[in-house]
């Protein structure tokens, strides 16, 4: 759980790396990509487990356009609501294993973790327990179509779930996030035992989403946008999972007994979660993925951007570019600082070296000692002795990047006009982005 110092609420050592981590990149990848039309929902023809044939697969490509574009970790949907499983299992016969792909001995799980530790980046797993049409489940994990109502289904289904779960967590090594779609209801509304299954196999993983109880969680911000909400506090009184909890409040709360941060997830291909034919109109052009990015790492979040790997089981040419161009203008503009300097307590100040042109303001907090600052200006010394207001906010959590009107200044300071406790400030950064 999350600690506490001097009544402060602060991450664990699992969150405080979560953060560091700022981008990451959703794989979202299933058989309903081969059956073009199918809803999952019609509860009917499903694909046929032979459809499936990514005959040019090569999850070293997924992490080659993961790295592109600056992302540190990667999450693989394995089991989406079609109730495909892209994994060896038993769990039940609609999977890899029911393909003829690979002679039925293929495993996209096991090659995405392998992947994942050639380039470098922390492996993450997405497996729904909320919905599956395979067995006729649907949110929020209930049998039946979601309206439950056969208790002895709904316990084969948990015990699925739990054994589902369990594969996944104990097989490939370590796990950076786990990924719970909806979230899961709790045991006693019929829902499956997932928090000893984390403590037991994942305890150093984050878990968006998790069940209460659940260590190291993570929230939803409540759209799929890739927007946060300002301020967006890294504290809440709860998690955002459907299932079991109501919490709403997608801003977090600064005064929130849990440390659970927000992660914005969002498709590359606007409203596309999943590859479908002649869609490349749809990629998000490089401004709107930038617009998004001040909106998530500089509202204090992480940013998770999707892939739609193809049926030849590549991410798409132009998808891939458009994933380099994003991580290209993201170290143009961020690499190097014109200055910056670190330091504690309600006033700290940034000598620019000289008369400079500055047009960005980065703000970061020692999380170790919490989100302290709730209230901040930022001033620049325009002339000899005038301080001029740059911008102000409230939360700095993380990161909070402000691009300010251009200015020439020698000097900056951060006033910290209402805080918890003595403020620790990683950094205050000055840039000028052209």
């Amino acid at each position: 759980m999350s600690g506490s110092k001097s009544g402060i609420i602060t991450p664990t050592h699992v969150q405080q790396r979560w953060h560091d981590m700022e981008l990451g990149m959703f794989f979202h990848f299933d058989i309903p990509i081969y059956k073009q039309g199918w809803n999952w929902r019609s509860w009917q023809d499903l694909p046929n487990p032979d459809l499936y044939q990514p005959h040019e697969l090569d999850t070293d490509q997924w992490m080659e356009a993961a790295q592109a574009m600056g992302a540190k970790y990667a999450v693989f949907v394995v089991k989406h609501c079609s109730g495909f499983c892209q994994w060896q299992t038993e769990i039940y016969p609609y999977g890899v294993k029911q393909s003829s792909w690979r002679q039925g001995k293929g495993d996209v799980v096991e090659d995405f973790v392998r992947s994942c530790g050639k380039y470098d980046i922390k492996p993450g797993l997405y497996a729904s327990v909320s919905a599956n049409a395979y067995l006729d489940v649907d949110n929020p994990g209930l049998i039946n179509r979601g309206q439950g109502g056969n208790p002895d289904r709904q316990s084969a289904y948990v015990r699925i779930c739990e054994q589902m779960i369990a594969e996944l967590w104990s097989r490939y090594g370590d796990l950076f996030e786990v990924w719970f779609d909806g979230g899961a209801i709790p045991v006693k509304e019929g829902g499956p035992d997932l928090v000893p299954l984390m403590r037991k196999h994942q305890p150093n993983a984050i878990a968006f989403q998790g069940p209460p109880g659940t260590p190291n969680l993570i929230r939803w911000v409540g759209n799929e946008r890739g927007v946060a909400p300002y301020p967006c506090w890294s504290t809440a009184d709860a998690g955002t999972m459907e299932g079991g909890t109501v919490e709403k409040t997608f801003a977090g709360n600064p005064d929130g007994r849990l440390w659970a941060p927000g992660e914005c997830d969002v498709p590359i291909r606007n409203h596309d979660w999943f590859w479908e034919p002649d869609h490349e109109n749809r990629l998000y052009s490089l401004a709107e993925l930038m617009e998004m990015y001040y909106a998530s790492v500089g509202r204090n979040c992480n940013l998770l951007l999707n892939a739609n790997p193809g049926p030849d089981g590549l991410v798409p040419k132009a998808d891939f570019q458009r994933y380099t161009e994003f991580g290209n203008e993201i170290r143009r503009r961020f690499s190097t600082p014109l200055a910056s300097t670190q330091g504690e307590g309600t006033l700290i100040e940034l000598d620019l070296a000289g008369a400079r042109k500055i047009n960005h303001i980065i703000l970061m907090e020692d999380i170790a000692h919490g989100e302290r600052i709730l209230d901040y200006v930022v001033e620049g010394l325009v002339q000899a002795e005038t301080w001029q207001t740059l911008c102000s906010g409230e939360c700095i959590g993380h990161k909070r990047i402000q691009p300010v009107a251009t200015v020439e200044a020698t000097r900056i300071r951060l006033r910290v006009t209402r805080a918890k406790s003595t403020p620790h400030i990683r950094q205050l950064a000055a840039y000028l982005v052209t």
